[in-house]
């Protein structure tokens, strides 16, 4: 009798589960997704059971060590293989090549594409989601296809892991869960599924830029050439200053704005700075006579 009731119990839980994953809705991008991504997922999909040889996998071979632990390799394997196929050039522009912590957020972080998950980015500052005044907290970015993971496994700041976004779903009670394909998982090519605000999870390198950094003295970057850009065209900036590097004569340049627009003068390129600094220069930009061109059609 026991075991006839225990049989009904495990069968109402098993319909339970099924029932609550069978409801999980997958989320629809919030921007367009590149068609490389869909080339890219095809690939990393195919290598979905490929397992490691004693230690030694392929995607490290291809990387020059054999042995290495491979989750990095794999991804950059994979994008290698889109551009062979396909006829892109993916690897090393929109995503990096490496083997060793942190270099691939960094290489996104430089390119203008990292979401950090709550707090700061290191060696930069806080984040805020394009279009928003606040500061990103756990849970405001749901990652797109295409987006890399980026994990620590013991509440550090070093990157120790990496995956693949392949989509999100969302479940009956808002919970939202990333799904990823990885490699390395222990040892082999696998998907496998993060809640978004898994403590593990430091933050993603985007397909899209989709977030404004709080830049300092010392950072460089594609956000930092875009800073100087605008505060050269506003003219608080020579162009030849231009370069990239948050260097003392930008530090001057903000100061300089903040200063002439009533801010707290900071020389940091905080949110309020760099949020009022856009608008004026889109504004300025858009009725700025010397960018529009007559064309004569006699």
């Amino acid at each position: 009798m026991n075991y006839k009731r225990l049989l009904s119990f495990l069968f109402i839980l098993l319909l339970t589960i099924s029932s609550a994953l069978a409801d999980d809705k997958r989320i629809d991008p919030a921007w367009p997704v590149p068609d490389y991504v869909e080339h890219l997922l095809e690939v990393a999909t195919e290598e979905i059971g490929y397992t490691e040889d004693h230690g030694r996998s392929k995607y490290g071979a291809w990387a020059g060590d054999p042995a290495a632990q491979w989750c990095a390799e794999f991804l950059c394997w994979c994008v290698d293989q889109v551009d062979q196929r396909w006829g892109t050039s993916l690897l090393r522009n929109v995503y990096p090549f490496y083997t060793s912590s942190n270099t691939g957020r960094n290489f996104f972080v430089r390119d203008g594409r990292y979401v950090v998950r709550k707090g700061k980015v290191d060696g930069w500052g806080y984040q805020w989601l394009k279009g928003q005044d606040t500061f990103i907290k756990s849970g405001d970015y749901v990652p797109q296809p295409g987006d890399w993971v980026f994990f620590n496994w013991g509440g550090g700041t070093d990157t120790e892991h990496v995956a693949l976004v392949e989509y999100c779903t969302e479940d009956r009670g808002g919970n939202i869960t990333v799904h990823v394909i990885e490699g390395n998982n222990p040892s082999a090519v696998a998907r496998n599924t993060y809640e978004l605000n898994s403590p593990s999870i430091l933050g993603y390198g985007t397909v899209r830029e989709v977030a404004d950094t709080t830049m300092v003295f010392g950072n460089q970057g594609e956000k930092v050439r875009q800073l100087q850009e605008k505060l050269a065209y506003l003219g608080f900036l020579r162009t030849d200053l231009v370069t990239g590097r948050f260097t003392d004569s930008t530090t001057e340049a903000v100061r300089a704005y903040q200063e002439a627009r009533g801010l707290r003068i900071i020389g940091v390129a905080n949110r309020e700075t760099q949020q009022l600094l856009e608008e004026e220069y889109n504004r300025t930009y858009q009725n700025d006579p010397n960018i529009w061109s007559v064309v004569d059609d006699e």
